[in-house]
């Protein structure tokens, strides 16, 4: 069996394959899953790598053999996953290491309802069951059957989604050969989108480029598809097609924050006077274009677990973070990649001119993007930056999520690693010139230049 301290993480389970995670450890997770969750029966998906169908049958036995019934979904999205498990109102996995190098594998986990687990909701209790091992189940086992939910899955995004009156587009897409190759054509099936695929062929050896759009070289075949083909934009998807970033039709990557402003403003239309949700490093225009539009903008942590209980605790319909991940009350408060794109196909085709021009109303500031600084003390580092900055006219200072400094015209927030000696920072200003000295006098002082 794997080495369970290194692939047990706060949010999901994830390490090298075969040397931390095996088919023991995944047949073990499954049988601890039902006893802990209490479930009759558990829905399961699994994205393309060579490691994860395999995985994802060792899962099921373990899980019969307790009794449960497994519906295996096979190949899929873990938005798909999150879909099956709201649907059918069952517990789900999804087998995948997302954005990782194709030697990863892991499991995305959840109850009924798409309700995630994670290392405070049932991920130490797995854990703890799976060291001590789990008890043989006294009674029959339970059937597995195989369910195709893609179709269903597809349909249902395009539910909450009015594309009824949107003029023909011409849409690249890059699936960094993941599971946006299986998902993409089912979903924009039936719309006025010509497709402009790039590297839709499923295949878990990544042998194009890695399927992390939030690193700006892998963009780059989109950003040049986009310019060659005359796109109205691209879409990039991550590995298990959860995370989707855009490109507008220049070939410009499109900031996160400005998709998430303009998913709140659509969101905000549809359901006045509600609460959205931002993690703290999106872009003040975030919550700007949320006040703007008559909504009440929620500050929150990074991490999916924070934004997932913020919403559910303000009955918030939507929540975006910079990294990427967009969750929406409509689809059981989990995050779907697929579901953003959707809507900036709305917003896109519902007016005449590019989506560039759209974007404007949305972006206003001059970002750093995320700077990472390798630190041998992070919370030495940290107290430098604070004690350079405190006490200076107009500056104010909280600790959410790090340290987060600000003005009227700048802020910065630097937050430590929960996995690396890294200090992460990202700043944002109404210029780039105050953007660009407000960055580097932090990166200055953090690196001890």
């Amino acid at each position: 069996m794997g080495d369970l301290a290194k692939i047990f993480k706060a949010y999901d389970i994830r390490g090298l394959v075969p040397q931390e995670l095996d088919a023991e450890t995944a047949e073990a997770v499954g049988a601890a899953f039902v006893r802990v969750t209490g479930a009759a029966a558990v829905v399961t998906a699994h994205d393309m790598r060579e490691s994860s169908a395999p995985l994802a049958a060792a899962f099921a036995r373990g899980a019969t053999a307790q009794g449960a019934d497994v519906v295996e979904a096979g190949l899929g999205s873990t938005d798909m996953l999150y879909y099956a498990s709201g649907v059918l109102d069952l517990p789900g996995v999804m087998f995948t290491a997302s954005h990782n190098p194709a030697r990863y594998n892991g499991m995305k986990l959840c109850r009924a309802g798409a309700r995630p687990i994670g290392r405070d909701t049932g991920l130490a209790e797995i854990r703890e069951l799976v060291e001590r091992g789990v008890p043989a189940h006294d009674g029959a086992p339970g059937e597995i059957t195989q369910r195709d939910l893609l179709k269903g899955y597809a349909d249902h995004l395009k539910t909450l989604v009015d594309l009824s009156g949107i003029r023909p587009l011409r849409v690249a897409v890059d699936a960094g050969n993941g599971m946006g190759g299986h998902t993409v054509p089912t979903v924009l099936a039936g719309l006025p989108v010509d497709l402009v695929p790039l590297y839709f062929e499923l295949d878990g050896t990544f042998p194009n480029h890695e399927a992390n759009p939030i690193e700006p070289a892998n963009m780059r075949d989109l950003q040049a598809k986009v310019r060659e083909t005359g796109a109205d934009l691209g879409l990039a998807f991550d590995g298990d097609a959860d995370r989707c970033f855009v490109v507008d039709e220049r070939g410009e990557i499109v900031s996160p924050s400005a998709i998430t402003a303009l998913v709140a403003a659509r969101e905000l239309a549809k359901y006045p006077g509600a609460s959205i949700v931002h993690n703290l490093i999106t872009s003040r225009t975030v919550p700007e274009v949320i006040a703007e539009n008559g909504g009440a903008p929620v500050r929150t942590r990074v991490g999916h677990s924070f934004i997932k209980q913020t919403m559910a605790e303000t009955g918030a319909v939507f929540g975006g973070e910079h990294s990427a991940h967009f969750y929406f009350r409509d689809f059981w408060f989990a995050d779907s990649g697929m579901l953003a794109a959707l809507h900036v196909l709305a917003a896109l085709g519902e007016q005449d001119g590019p989506l560039s021009e759209l974007l404007t109303a949305y972006d206003r500031y001059a970002a750093s993007g995320e700077i990472n600084s390798e630190v041998a003390d992070q919370a030495a580092a940290t107290d430098r930056v604070r004690a350079a900055f405190a006490g200076r006219p107009g500056v104010t200072i909280d600790e959410l999520d790090g340290l987060t400094v600000g003005t009227d015209d700048w802020w910065f927030n630097l937050r430590p690693s929960n996995t690396e000696p890294l200090l992460r920072l990202n700043a944002e200003a109404g210029d780039e010139a105050t953007m660009a000295r407000v960055r580097d006098e932090v990166l200055a002082i953090v690196r001890g230049k």
